[in-house]
């Protein structure tokens, strides 16, 4: 069993729906219908939520989002409407929400990985593969690669591991056209699912 030791109450502000409670992030809705995505201070460890917090968390992956959101802007759109604090939220908020427009989630965690380590080792520990491609013998625990490879895992909810799969197994869960613009497709951000359609 996993999830959360102690499960925060969401905060109530005027004009904001709860949507979700996250790992890290709150989810509401505004009176607009635009998301409203409030970044923790949580921190979460073999997908359990713990009651430990590091302060100002949410702050700097926040900003780190919007670096990365700013750095790909020519390459793929993003969903940041705002940046700006919604009126009546209180000032904690500040510094680690955005308001972002609704898209359809695709559930798929999109991984350019360029080096060997973390589930990526164990996998080709076992099996010389990651996500089913072929590696070469004697790589070791932050081996570069030959080249960037595509190693996508499935968005698990609250609760839920995470878990490698093939590129053809997302191709049978989201489509081959889907499949193919999320490989080619600088993805991830916040959350590090791609997302489409409004």
């Amino acid at each position: 069993m996993s999830g959360f030791v102690e499960k925060p109450e969401p905060v109530q502000v005027p004009g904001l729906t709860h949507l979700h409670t996250g790992k890290v992030r709150d989810l509401y809705r505004n009176e607009a219908g635009d998301l409203v995505m409030v970044a923790s201070d949580r921190m979460s460890a073999y997908d359990w939520v713990l009651p430990t917090e590091i302060p100002d968390k949410g702050r700097v992956l926040t900003q780190l989002s919007l670096w990365w959101f700013d750095q790909l802007a020519d390459l793929v759109p993003n969903h940041v409407l705002s940046t700006e604090l919604p009126a009546g939220a209180p000032e904690e908020w500040a510094g680690r929400t955005t308001i972002c427009r609704s898209l359809r989630m695709v559930p798929v965690e999109c991984v350019a990985r360029g080096y060997l380590t973390g589930s990526g080792l164990v996998e080709y520990n076992a099996s010389r593969t990651v996500c089913g491609l072929g590696l070469p013998e004697g790589l070791v625990d932050g081996s570069e690669l030959p080249g960037p490879i595509f190693t996508p895992a499935t968005k698990a909810a609250v609760g839920d591991h995470d878990e490698n799969v093939s590129y053809e197994e997302v191709a049978r869960q989201v489509g081959a056209e889907t499949a193919a613009q999320l490989r080619r497709t600088p993805s991830g951000g916040e959350g590090g699912a791609g997302a489409q359609g409004r």
